[in-house]
């Protein structure tokens, strides 16, 4: 199949930050945060992903940071609510309250630690779609759920689940993305910063981007030249923007590094949940340095 099932989520869809106050989720920093990826033109939001912290939100957090963001966006802005569990019911749960509050479609990681079958994995994806009529985008990421859903299963689920649109690829192998793209008609997603104009080169649709809550324009810019053609243009983007996507990004595990450059950049505490921590000095220097040979700080 050469044509993807619609561009719902084509573009820059910026997996936001939580912000945290005193070990509580910041209300009016989460909506402030809202307000300027308005203002700067950004595609879609995703909160309550990995960079959102999830794994440490409880499940009612989730669902209020979901609520909240739709209600701040007011149809403004696209959100694709991360609502992904390794407890199926649980992520129908929670799926269901993303549909009553409004968002465009859900961000489904696959069930980490119990490691499903492909069998299992696609009956997890498929009792989602059965039960919550929502866009639903796979986010394949092996490298934390310790099990890669093989392009095969894509297929067989972009085959028998219509509302299954995209599937967010960061498994950093460009052969399992072509695979995909040959086998079905998936819109793929970038799941890796530094591999947006790989996996766009392609067919890819754009990125789920971590980046994108310090320079979402840049990252934009990126994207829509190479959604034009103008790979010579996009790729210029993506020599400037990849020590931020590895430098940057890769000195600890996300979202550990863009909260440091959130807090550099002050725009906002920079806060943590354990077990996620501050970075050491010797790391937020390297944070600093990326930012200001950046231009900035």
């Amino acid at each position: 199949m050469s044509s993807t099932r619609g561009d719902l989520f084509a573009g820059v869809t910026v997996a936001i930050v939580t912000p945290f106050k005193a070990g509580e989720i910041d209300w009016d920093a989460l909506g402030k945060l809202v307000e300027w990826h308005i203002e700067q033109g950004t595609d879609a939001l995703a909160p309550c992903g990995t960079t959102g912290e999830s794994p440490t939100l409880t499940h009612d957090e989730n669902e209020k940071v979901v609520a909240f963001v739709c209600e701040k966006a007011a149809g403004r802005i696209k959100i694709m609510a991360g609502t992904g569990s390794n407890s199926t019911a649980e992520a129908i749960r929670m799926t269901k309250a993303a549909k009553k509050a409004g968002a465009t479609g859900t961000l489904q990681v696959g069930p980490y630690y119990n490691k499903p079958t492909q069998e299992g994995y696609y009956r997890h994806f498929g009792a989602i779609a059965d039960a919550v009529d929502l866009p639903q985008v796979i986010y394949n990421i092996p490298g934390r759920t310790a099990s890669n859903i093989l392009p095969e299963t894509l297929a067989r689920i972009a085959d028998q689940y219509p509302t299954v649109v995209a599937v967010k690829e960061a498994t950093g192998s460009l052969d399992q993305a072509s695979s995909i793209a040959a086998l079905c008609d998936l819109a793929l997603l970038s799941g890796d910063d530094s591999l947006t104009l790989p996996l766009m080169s392609i067919g890819g649709k754009g990125v789920v981007s971590v980046v994108g809550n310090i320079v979402p324009k840049d990252m934009m810019a990126l994207v829509r030249a190479a959604a034009a053609g103008n790979f010579a243009e996009a790729l210029t983007w993506h020599r400037k923007l990849f020590p931020l996507c590895r430098d940057m990004l890769g000195v600890a595990t996300n979202p550990i590094p863009v909260k440091t450059a959130v807090k550099l950049l002050g725009r906002g505490s920079g806060e943590l949940r354990l077990p996620m921590c501050p970075m050491d000095a010797a790391g937020e220097a390297k944070v600093k340095q990326t930012l200001a040979a950046y231009g900035l700080l």
